[in-house]
């Protein structure tokens, strides 16, 4: 029997990431296939962002967190913030930058090594979505972060599902993002315990 240092879990991010990975079977084969999967992700990256921001904007719930100004990004100094639920666009320069993020953060999983760096990676994206990362103004309940995983995770399902690759290639790719993204799911949950 493996001995785990549960409080470490809590305190080393690496280390939780180490567990958890070893726990569900998350390897180096996992990681290849993620890897290999880059070519055909990214024609549709662009499309899997859309999804994700029409779902976000279809509930007042979600899209409500991207109404407050976020400094240095779309209001200049002493700038008053005017939107709302129902008038935030899609075409806003905020909701945009926060499009490009998406996409940046969908190309880092499937093109970066992981490694130390991974880790932090992984477990910003969940801090950043509570004020521990520094934001008071950001504090997104921790329901909407498992719904937008939810819809994150089959819409990759689904997208793996509609490529042209043997039937074991497609299976292998889903169990190997199911894993990442579980991790992911994790990442951001812990932020949230407390």
């Amino acid at each position: 029997m493996k001995h785990i240092d549960e409080a470490r879990l809590e305190t080393d991010s690496a280390y939780r990431f180490g567990y958890v990975a070893e726990f569900m079977g998350f390897g180096e084969e996992d990681i290849a296939v993620i890897h290999g999967a880059a070519p055909l992700l990214a024609p549709v990256v662009p499309a899997l962002v859309d999804a994700v921001y029409d779902k976000l904007q279809g509930y007042d719930a979600t899209w409500r967190h991207f109404v407050p100004a976020q400094a240095g990004l779309d209001l200049a100094e002493g700038a008053t913030n005017t939107r709302t639920v129902a008038t935030l666009a899609m075409d806003d320069e905020h909701i945009q930058f926060r499009k490009q993020h998406l996409g940046r953060y969908l190309a880092h999983l499937v093109t970066a090594p992981y490694d130390g760096k991974m880790v932090a990676f992984l477990d910003m994206v969940g801090k950043m979505h509570t004020p521990k990362a520094g934001n008071k103004n950001l504090d997104v309940p921790l329901v909407q972060m498992n719904a937008l995983m939810g819809f994150v995770h089959d819409a990759i399902n689904a997208t793996i599902l509609g490529f042209d690759i043997p039937a074991d290639a497609k299976a292998k790719a889903i169990r190997a993002f199911s894993k990442l993204l579980w991790i992911q799911s994790d990442f951001i949950t812990r932020h949230y315990a407390h």
